[in-house]
C-alpha cells in the first residue's frame, strides 16, 4: 500500500464526498481521482449516490462521475489500512 493510498483510506472511515477527501488531505482533482481509481479496482473502496445507497461495482461509472459520488472503504480496505 502506498502512502497516499494509506492517506485517502484513514478518510474513508465514513461516508464522503470526492470534494471532502480532496478539501480535507489538500490534493488535486486528478491525484484523488487515481488513487480512487486503484483503491476501487483492489475492492479496498466502495461507492456510494447517497449516503444509504451504495453503487454495485456493474454500475460504477468512475470516469464519468467520480467527482459526484461518495466513498467508503470496504472491510477489506480497513483490513488492509489498520495492518500497515
Amino acid at each position: 500500500m502506498s502512502d497516499e493510498e494509506f492517506d485517502v483510506l484513514d478518510e474513508l472511515y465514513f461516508v464522503h464526498s470526492f470534494t471532502h477527501v480532496k478539501n480535507e488531505l489538500s490534493w488535486s482533482d486528478s491525484s484523488l481521482k487515481r488513487v480512487l481509481r486503484k483503491l476501487i479496482e483492489k475492492g479496498w473502496v466502495k461507492c456510494f449516490i447517497s449516503v444509504h445507497e451504495e453503487l454495485v461495482p456493474e454500475e460504477v461509472d468512475f470516469e464519468s462521475n467520480f467527482n459526484t459520488y461518495l466513498y467508503l472503504a470496504t472491510k477489506a480496505g480497513l483490513l488492509a489500512h489498520n495492518g500497515r
